[in-house]
């Protein structure tokens, strides 16, 4: 089946790269512009990109890929479909109206439709998500979905471990959906949640307001790509947490953050936090007993 793949991410790289892998290879890649990224925000390519290069097949990064140039690009290749994962810009109706779109999208929908279903379901403490199958259509992540499996939330998972075994789960599918072709099912409107994208105030540790399980939740959600954080005392800045393991209750008010027998201790609303990996503001990330040796708390 002749294919055109627009993606961005990790994910949708790891997805490009079973697709390229099968009968299904796609004719042309579409991703998104360089940006600047990093403490010198030099331009960097989507991870897309990199992988598209890599495995030999032609790309475009068009500022807006409904212009009517991207668009007689995509065309040209006289596609049967067009595949849709992680790709990070909106596709309006002209482009929708002319080609067959199937999207891989990392959730058992209709739960956690949206920017961020990796996160909000590790977030949620979800038992399980997956992957779906879906028919793009103008309504965010609402179109008909025709295949979908399921994967294990661990207690252990992180966006990055779960996320990588979701990318591998939704090539396979997605390489199943081609090939067979199967009968789309509407999705059940009543019970829908959205997955909206992680906001500075997500990312934020309170330890007086949640319970030590959600706070390491939002830690593991947050790794190793955005990163959850933690107001200093003081008002001296945020402390970076990218790790975080639930912990016996310790003797202090929810709130203290300090040395309890070597270890880095968060006391929160129901119990406590060790941090086993941070990073002081405008340093890199650290063990907690690296952390510790060098800071008065």
């Amino acid at each position: 089946m002749r294919t055109v793949y627009l993606g961005t991410s990790d994910f949708a790289a790891e997805v490009l790269e079973r697709l390229a892998n099968s009968p299904h290879r796609p004719a042309l890649v579409v991703t998104r512009p360089d940006r600047p990224a990093g403490r010198g925000q030099r331009l960097s390519s989507p991870p897309v990109v990199r992988s598209a290069q890599a495995l030999g097949l032609g790309v475009i990064q068009p500022d807006d890929v409904n212009e009517e140039a991207a668009r007689a690009r995509i065309a040209a290749v006289d596609p049967d479909v067009v595949v849709v994962c992680a790709f990070g810009a909106l596709i309006r109706a002209e482009l929708l109206a002319a080609h067959d779109m199937l999207n891989v999208h990392p959730s058992l929908l209709p739960r956690w439709r949206g920017a961020a279903p990796i996160e909000r379901s590790i977030m949620a403490g979800d038992a399980e998500t997956g992957v779906a199958i879906m028919r793009v259509t103008a309504g965010l992540d609402s179109g008909p979905v025709c295949l979908v499996e399921r994967e294990p939330i661990r207690d252990d998972d992180t966006f990055g471990t779960l996320s990588a075994r979701l990318a591998a789960l939704g090539g396979e599918l997605l390489v199943r959906a081609l090939d067979e072709r199967p009968s789309f099912v509407e999705q059940d409107e009543s019970a829908v949640t959205y997955a909206e994208k992680i906001s500075a105030e997500d990312r934020v540790l309170d330890p007086l307001a949640h319970p030590a399980a959600q706070l390491a939740r939002t830690v593991r959600a947050l790794t190793p790509h955005v990163g959850a954080r933690l107001a200093l005392p003081g008002g001296s800045g945020y402390l970076g947490v990218w790790g975080a393991e639930l912990a016996a209750p310790v003797a202090h008010q929810p709130g203290w953050l300090g040395n309890e027998g070597g270890r880095l201790v968060l006391a929160t609303a129901d119990g406590a936090l060790d941090l086993t990996l941070v990073q002081p503001p405008g340093k890199r990330a650290m063990p907690a007993a690296d952390y510790l040796r060098g800071h008065s708390l």
